[in-house]
Protein backbone atom coordinates (compact mmCIF):
# COMPACT_ATOMS: atom_id res chain seq x y z
CA UNK A 1 0.00 0.00 0.00
CA UNK A 2 1.06 3.41 -1.06
CA UNK A 3 -0.21 6.62 1.18
CA UNK A 4 -0.35 10.15 -0.28
CA UNK A 5 0.08 13.32 1.59
CA UNK A 6 -1.16 16.57 0.13
CA UNK A 7 0.53 19.69 1.85
CA UNK A 8 -1.46 22.92 1.87
CA UNK A 9 0.07 26.22 2.72
CA UNK A 10 -2.16 29.83 3.00
CA UNK A 11 -1.62 33.41 2.99
CA UNK A 12 -3.00 36.19 3.57
CA UNK A 13 -2.76 39.56 2.53
CA UNK A 14 -3.00 42.52 4.80
CA UNK A 15 -6.36 43.72 3.18
CA UNK A 16 -7.79 40.57 3.87
CA UNK A 17 -6.61 40.66 7.52
CA UNK A 18 -8.03 44.32 7.84
CA UNK A 19 -11.46 43.08 6.11
CA UNK A 20 -11.97 40.80 9.19
CA UNK A 21 -10.90 43.15 11.98
CA UNK A 22 -12.93 44.55 14.51
CA UNK A 23 -14.46 47.68 14.26
CA UNK A 24 -14.58 49.20 17.98
CA UNK A 25 -17.06 51.60 17.11
CA UNK A 26 -19.43 49.14 16.54
CA UNK A 27 -22.22 49.15 19.42
CA UNK A 28 -21.89 46.18 21.64
CA UNK A 29 -25.63 47.02 22.36
CA UNK A 30 -28.88 48.28 20.29
CA UNK A 31 -31.85 49.07 22.61
CA UNK A 32 -35.27 50.29 21.02
CA UNK A 33 -37.40 52.60 23.20
CA UNK A 34 -35.14 51.66 25.90
CA UNK A 35 -36.05 52.88 29.92
CA UNK A 36 -33.76 53.30 32.76
CA UNK A 37 -34.94 53.98 36.46
CA UNK A 38 -32.64 54.91 39.14
CA UNK A 39 -34.00 54.27 41.89
CA UNK A 40 -32.53 54.42 45.88
CA UNK A 41 -34.25 52.75 48.98
CA UNK A 42 -36.81 51.78 46.61
CA UNK A 43 -37.74 55.29 45.84
CA UNK A 44 -37.39 56.43 42.32
CA UNK A 45 -34.43 59.41 41.74
CA UNK A 46 -33.87 59.23 38.21
CA UNK A 47 -35.95 57.80 35.77
CA UNK A 48 -34.64 57.78 31.55
CA UNK A 49 -36.59 57.26 28.59
CA UNK A 50 -34.80 56.73 24.87
CA UNK A 51 -35.74 56.04 21.66
CA UNK A 52 -32.88 53.95 20.23
CA UNK A 53 -28.98 53.49 22.12
CA UNK A 54 -26.47 51.84 21.20
CA UNK A 55 -23.38 51.16 23.77
CA UNK A 56 -19.91 50.69 22.90
CA UNK A 57 -18.20 48.77 25.71
CA UNK A 58 -14.16 49.35 26.60
CA UNK A 59 -12.03 52.13 27.89
CA UNK A 60 -15.11 54.89 27.69
CA UNK A 61 -17.89 52.76 28.18
CA UNK A 62 -20.54 55.29 26.11
CA UNK A 63 -24.36 54.47 25.47
CA UNK A 64 -25.42 56.64 22.97
CA UNK A 65 -29.17 57.84 23.00
CA UNK A 66 -30.55 58.37 19.70
CA UNK A 67 -33.97 60.01 17.89
CA UNK A 68 -35.34 61.18 21.56
CA UNK A 69 -34.74 61.23 24.87
CA UNK A 70 -36.18 62.26 27.78
CA UNK A 71 -35.23 61.70 31.72
CA UNK A 72 -37.07 62.77 34.79
CA UNK A 73 -35.81 63.20 37.98
CA UNK A 74 -37.53 63.01 41.56
CA UNK A 75 -37.54 64.05 44.87
CA UNK A 76 -37.26 62.23 47.90
CA UNK A 77 -40.62 61.69 48.61
CA UNK A 78 -40.76 60.44 44.75
CA UNK A 79 -42.67 63.45 43.20
CA UNK A 80 -41.64 64.38 39.47
CA UNK A 81 -39.88 67.48 39.75
CA UNK A 82 -38.10 68.34 36.84
CA UNK A 83 -37.49 67.04 33.11
CA UNK A 84 -34.94 67.14 30.44
CA UNK A 85 -35.73 66.61 26.39
CA UNK A 86 -33.12 66.06 23.69
CA UNK A 87 -32.77 64.63 20.29
CA UNK A 88 -29.42 63.39 21.21
CA UNK A 89 -27.24 62.16 24.42
CA UNK A 90 -24.23 60.21 25.55
CA UNK A 91 -23.67 58.36 29.12
CA UNK A 92 -19.84 57.91 29.91
CA UNK A 93 -20.30 55.45 32.79
CA UNK A 94 -16.82 55.93 33.53
CA UNK A 95 -16.79 59.99 34.15
CA UNK A 96 -20.97 59.21 35.15
CA UNK A 97 -21.54 62.27 33.18
CA UNK A 98 -24.32 62.65 30.50
CA UNK A 99 -24.12 65.32 27.57
CA UNK A 100 -27.14 66.02 25.57
CA UNK A 101 -27.42 68.28 22.89
CA UNK A 102 -30.07 69.56 19.89
CA UNK A 103 -33.30 70.81 21.08
CA UNK A 104 -32.53 70.62 24.97
CA UNK A 105 -35.09 71.43 26.72
CA UNK A 106 -35.23 71.39 30.81
CA UNK A 107 -38.23 72.16 32.87
CA UNK A 108 -39.25 72.36 36.12
CA UNK A 109 -42.66 71.47 37.27
CA UNK A 110 -43.02 73.66 40.62
CA UNK A 111 -41.82 76.97 39.20
CA UNK A 112 -43.12 76.12 35.61
CA UNK A 113 -39.85 77.58 34.33
CA UNK A 114 -38.02 76.22 31.23
CA UNK A 115 -34.52 76.35 29.75
CA UNK A 116 -33.71 76.22 25.75
CA UNK A 117 -30.16 75.70 24.74
CA UNK A 118 -28.17 73.35 22.52
CA UNK A 119 -26.36 71.49 24.79
CA UNK A 120 -26.05 70.60 28.59
CA UNK A 121 -23.71 68.55 30.92
CA UNK A 122 -25.52 66.58 33.96
CA UNK A 123 -22.84 65.44 36.25
CA UNK A 124 -24.34 61.97 37.82
CA UNK A 125 -22.15 62.30 40.58
CA UNK A 126 -22.94 65.57 41.98
CA UNK A 127 -26.34 66.55 40.52
CA UNK A 128 -25.23 69.50 38.58
CA UNK A 129 -26.45 70.65 35.07
CA UNK A 130 -24.45 73.00 33.40
CA UNK A 131 -23.31 74.41 29.88
CA UNK A 132 -20.74 77.26 28.74
CA UNK A 133 -23.27 77.49 25.70
CA UNK A 134 -26.36 80.34 25.31
CA UNK A 135 -29.26 79.81 27.00
CA UNK A 136 -32.65 80.88 27.12
CA UNK A 137 -34.92 80.70 30.38
CA UNK A 138 -38.80 81.35 30.55
CA UNK A 139 -40.46 81.16 33.57
CA UNK A 140 -44.16 83.07 34.75
CA UNK A 141 -41.67 85.99 35.96
CA UNK A 142 -40.35 86.70 32.57
CA UNK A 143 -37.47 85.31 30.28
CA UNK A 144 -33.49 85.57 30.90
CA UNK A 145 -30.95 85.04 27.91
CA UNK A 146 -27.21 84.81 28.61
CA UNK A 147 -24.15 82.88 27.73
CA UNK A 148 -23.58 79.68 30.78
CA UNK A 149 -25.60 77.85 32.96
CA UNK A 150 -25.52 76.09 36.31
CA UNK A 151 -28.29 74.08 38.52
CA UNK A 152 -28.46 71.21 40.28
CA UNK A 153 -30.94 68.85 38.76
CA UNK A 154 -34.33 69.56 40.48
CA UNK A 155 -33.54 73.02 38.62
CA UNK A 156 -34.94 74.91 42.02
CA UNK A 157 -32.05 77.59 41.22
CA UNK A 158 -30.29 78.33 38.85
CA UNK A 159 -27.43 81.28 37.62
CA UNK A 160 -26.69 82.64 34.20
CA UNK A 161 -23.31 82.98 34.27
CA UNK A 162 -22.91 85.88 31.56
CA UNK A 163 -26.41 87.82 31.63
CA UNK A 164 -27.50 89.82 28.55
CA UNK A 165 -30.11 91.53 27.48
CA UNK A 166 -33.30 92.63 29.61
CA UNK A 167 -34.64 90.48 32.67
CA UNK A 168 -38.25 90.70 33.57
CA UNK A 169 -38.55 90.23 37.34
CA UNK A 170 -42.20 89.51 38.91
CA UNK A 171 -42.72 92.52 41.81
CA UNK A 172 -43.66 90.90 45.25
CA UNK A 173 -44.96 93.98 46.22
CA UNK A 174 -47.94 95.07 43.92
CA UNK A 175 -49.55 91.38 44.79
CA UNK A 176 -52.95 90.47 46.66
Amino acid sequence: MYATGILFSCENSMSEIQRVSIDYNTPDEISKSLRLVYADSAKTKIELYAAYTEKVNGRQEITKLKDSLRVNFFDKKGKKVSTLFALYGEINDVKNMIYVKDSVRFYNFERKQMVETEALYWNRSDSSIYTEGQVIVKSPDGLAIGTGFKTKQDFSKYTILKPEGQILVKDSKNQN
